[in-house]
């Protein structure tokens, strides 16, 4: 028998602001929606520097893991759509400081804009412990 869909909102922040959830847990897998560069409280990071909006992504996908007892190391796959491709090598290096050794399959795709102006949004898939 399949266990129903287990929806995921994080317990450090404000909810969703639209029609879906911060995660859902199914079959053994995490998915989550599109992280945008946004804090706990709301604030869209539009004008703050590139590395600002890319640590803010990395610590909402972090906060979403940890409330479904995960972490970085579960990820299995990762979408980053970026609004500047010539920024693709410098997010490439702050990734790859963020996940050390930890190397799950990824796409980046180029897009021409993102809501609130940002200029990226990550969704991901990681595998549930157990």
């Amino acid at each position: 028998m399949i266990s129903a869909p287990i929806l995921i909102n994080s317990t450090q922040g404000l909810p969703p602001a639209g029609h879906y959830s911060h995660a859902v847990c199914a079959g053994g897998m995490v998915y989550l929606s599109g992280q945008l560069p946004v804090t706990v409280q709301g604030v869209a990071l539009s004008n703050q520097p590139f590395d600002i909006q890319v640590m803010q992504v990395f610590a909402n996908i972090e906060r979403i893991l940890a409330d479904c007892h995960c972490s970085v190391n579960s990820l299995i796959q990762v979408r980053v759509y970026l609004c500047d491709i010539a920024l693709w090598p410098h997010f490439n290096a702050l990734y790859a400081d963020w996940l050390g050794p930890h190397k799950p399959a990824r796409c980046v795709v180029p897009v021409p804009v993102l809501h609130h102006d940002l200029a990226l949004e990550i969704e991901a898939i990681a595998l549930l412990p157990g």
